[in-house]
């Protein structure tokens, strides 16, 4: 009966959807630390953080994290979005910008300057952009697509000075 169940568990799993992976190759739309993190929402509808926070102080230059087409750059509740395409079902947002230099319909590069960074959630005291990706309309994990950062990415070093 075990073995059975076993087998069953197997063939039922093969057939579950396959989670998003991007392979780590988004670039970072502002280097910065995650001081929030993705917390899916239990129903379309319910409480959660759909993305991450990054760190980056306003008016900060942001970038497309990855190549696509601009499906929404403009105004949402008082606040700059700009939606951007990026084909296969994956859509990223980036949020509570300052100002947008892009339009709808604008075919933007992976790297490509978008925007400026504003000062982020209302009730965060840390300015910050927000990214958001969804898969077939629903939220992932953006950090399942963007590339690792290196240690040295949030290291500041203060400049050498050989005389002292």
């Amino acid at each position: 009966m075990r073995r059975a169940l076993f087998f069953s568990l197997i063939a039922v799993t093969s057939f579950l959807p396959t989670p998003a992976t991007a392979a780590g190759t988004w670039v970072w739309p502002v280097e910065g630390p995650v001081i929030r993190a993705f917390d899916p929402p239990d129903s379309p509808f319910g409480t959660g953080h759909r993305g991450i926070d990054i760190a980056a102080p306003s008016s900060s230059t942001l970038v497309a994290p990855e190549s696509g087409t601009v499906t929404f750059a403009g105004p949402v509740g008082g606040r700059l979005f700009v939606t951007i395409d990026h084909g296969g079902g994956v859509v990223s947002t980036l949020s509570f910008l300052e100002v947008v230099f892009v339009r709808k319909g604008d075919e933007v590069a992976a790297g490509e300057t978008v925007a400026l960074s504003g000062s982020g959630h209302a009730d965060t005291e840390v300015d910050h952009v927000h990214l958001g990706v969804r898969l077939d309309d629903v939220y992932v994990d953006p950090l399942d697509y963007l590339e690792p950062l290196t240690v040295s990415g949030f290291i500041r070093l203060a400049p050498w000075n050989e005389g002292g």
